[in-house]
């Protein structure tokens, strides 16, 4: 078997943690919405579940990958964000979902912040992009909001959409967060 570890990190209200078996209802009632369009949805039960198991085999693979995000109020899975790097992507991307019920909270502000710079300091991942959905409004003001600039038009798996730069951290800063390693 092989081991791998995937980092917790802790911010003010959420716990960035591994994918666990226990998200996939949330992941196959966001997946079945027509929301879900823009992050390669809409998708049955069972690619929701390819999905999770895809999600362990990024981390195992590449050492970085996508986070599965619990807010600490209230213990509950409301979303994802980490770093995506598959054929298909011109470089790693940094991307973001959060479930419905998640949004208007300023979690995926906090959680990409998080994710951004924990990248950075430790898998030498600094001014990553992200591809944005033309239509994704929300996700380009989160873009702009966390100083991300558009850098140009692009394709990711067949499909046009704008790629924005995020900034370099400036890794002589302290953290912006508190990590835990977990298997």
């Amino acid at each position: 078997m092989t081991t791998y570890t995937i980092p917790s990190i802790e911010t003010d209200r959420l716990i960035l943690r591994a994918p666990q078996q226990d998200d996939l209802p949330g992941m196959i009632s966001f997946f079945a919405t027509e929301r879900s369009h823009m992050v390669g949805g809409p998708k049955d039960a069972l690619e929701s579940w390819s999905s999770l198991t895809n999600r362990l085999g990024h981390w195992a693979l590449k050492g970085y990958g996508l986070w599965h995000l619990t807010e600490k109020a209230s213990d509950t899975f409301v979303g994802w964000v980490g770093i995506i790097d598959a054929p298909g992507w011109d470089e790693p991307e940094l991307g973001w979902t959060l479930l419905h019920e998640a949004e208007g909270k300023g979690l995926a502000f906090e959680a990409v912040l998080a994710a951004r710079d924990h990248v950075a300091r430790h898998q030498g991942l600094n001014g990553v992009i992200s591809y944005i959905a033309h239509a994704n409004d929300r996700s380009r003001a989160l873009a702009e909001r966390l100083g991300a600039r558009y850098e140009r038009e692009g394709e990711l798996l067949g499909k046009r959409a704008e790629i924005w730069r995020h900034p370099k951290i400036d890794l002589s800063e302290p953290a912006l967060s508190t990590e835990r390693t977990s298997q």
